[in-house]
């Protein structure tokens, strides 16, 4: 294609999971934390992570909107979420039918239960798609693959080098994959995955590279070897990054401070709606991953960021950690004002915090203080923010 593709995500999220239930833990699989972040929102966060991806659509369980919106997934790359249907076939049809107002080239379809999926493996399926209708990540079968007609005696034993196990997301050209799944609400077969609906309608679908990192939280095991993953059975390093942010007063009622709405005699003067806070920490994330500040990110020369709320900010930092297969270890925030009074609201700071995040309120740090009357803060002329973040990350040559 000689322009960018536009490319967007459905991200099936409508199962119940039961089979991953633990004890005592009965949420969907989708919602359960994974390394102090909810399956389906790091799952997200990963396409998030690409600027590639133009949507990403989830599809849910009509019993789980709640819980859904309850994450707080602010990017305004989300869609509305589409209610699920029976099956898993049903579902992404669901998805692919309410993604045709936004005319995407290209539609990534994604088990929510599939969190670490890497750039490089997403990558892969969009440049296949360029010249082939279908693509579809996948691994070696590595062990000997034996068939029995009874599940009791050997039938047979498989050739291994001509099989593969497949993985998510799969990639299609949406027009072909959309009409596909409309022809096949007719066909009474079972289809396991959108790669054998494509097969069917005779869509070639190319093999690309996957990864055995990309596993599918199926079981209660599955967490923790997930959660290896992401903190122990690699070699993982520490990294850790500062942020300074400075706003001035203009009229108005109410100051934007971590996320939490502040009444006071003035507001803070800034392209978006100028939470100091937020800015400083979400430099101090993408400077811990060595991405510049949040000005590379989001132009304040950019019409589309006008009054935005910083939170989406601080939601794509998060996200590009989480990308890396990397977790946040905590924030240290301190604001630098006379008024207003900040001690209050820091509780409700920590909250929203953690919450953009992903990670417990007791892993952020929030303190004021003042500057005794000297400087333009002393003369209650704007507000000053200096933040840090310690996150874990894979580690690189």
């Amino acid at each position: 294609m000689s322009k960018k593709p536009r490319i967007a995500v459905v991200v099936v999220a409508a199962g119940r999971g039961e089979r991953a239930s633990a004890s005592g833990d009965t949420r969907p699989k989708q919602y359960r934390p994974l390394a102090g972040q909810p399956v389906v929102s790091r799952t997200i966060a990963a396409f998030l992570a690409l600027p590639e991806v133009d949507v990403v659509l989830p599809v849910i369980h009509p019993e789980h909107a709640a819980t859904f919106f309850g994450l707080g997934n602010t990017d305004p790359r989300i869609l509305d979420p589409v209610m699920g249907r029976a099956t898993r076939q049903g579902s992404v049809l669901a998805g692919l039918e309410a993604l045709a107002a936004e005319a995407p080239d290209f539609v990534l379809i994604q088990d929510a239960a599939r969190p670490l999926a890497s750039p490089d493996l997403i990558r892969g399926v969009i440049a296949a798609l360029e010249t082939h209708h279908g693509a579809l990540p996948v691994v070696p079968v590595t062990d000997t693959i034996k068939r029995s007609h009874d599940g009791m005696l050997v039938a047979g034993t498989e050739d291994r080098h001509t099989l593969f196990a497949a993985q998510t997301p799969q990639g299609f050209r949406f027009a072909a994959i959309l009409a596909a799944h409309h022809k096949a609400v007719h066909e009474p077969r079972d289809f396991t995955d959108d790669a054998a609906i494509a097969e069917w309608a005779g869509l070639p679908v190319a093999l690309t590279k996957g990864s055995t990192r990309n596993l599918k939280i199926t079981h209660p095991e599955d967490f923790a070897r997930a959660e290896r993953l992401l903190r122990g059975d690699m070699d993982m390093e520490t990294r850790v990054g500062t942020g300074f942010d400075v706003h001035p007063f203009e009229p108005g009622d109410a100051v934007w401070l971590g996320g939490v709405r502040i009444p006071h005699t003035a507001r803070l003067k800034g392209h978006s709606d100028a939470d100091v806070a937020l800015h400083a920490l979400t430099d101090a994330l993408y400077g811990a991953l060595g991405l510049g500040d949040i000005g590379v990110h989001f132009p304040p020369s950019d019409p589309q960021w006008r009054g935005a709320a910083s939170e989406i900010f601080l939601a794509d930092a998060v996200g590009k950690v989480t990308a890396r297969g990397g977790r946040i270890v905590n924030l240290d925030l301190t604001i630098v004002c006379e008024s207003p009074r900040i001690g209050p609201h820091v509780p409700a700071m920590k909250q929203a915090i953690g919450n953009i995040c992903g990670i417990a309120a007791h892993r952020v740090g929030v303190k004021a203080t003042t500057s005794e009357k000297l400087g333009f803060t002393g003369r209650s002329e704007g507000i000053v923010a200096m933040a840090s973040a310690s996150i874990e990350v894979p580690q690189e040559d």
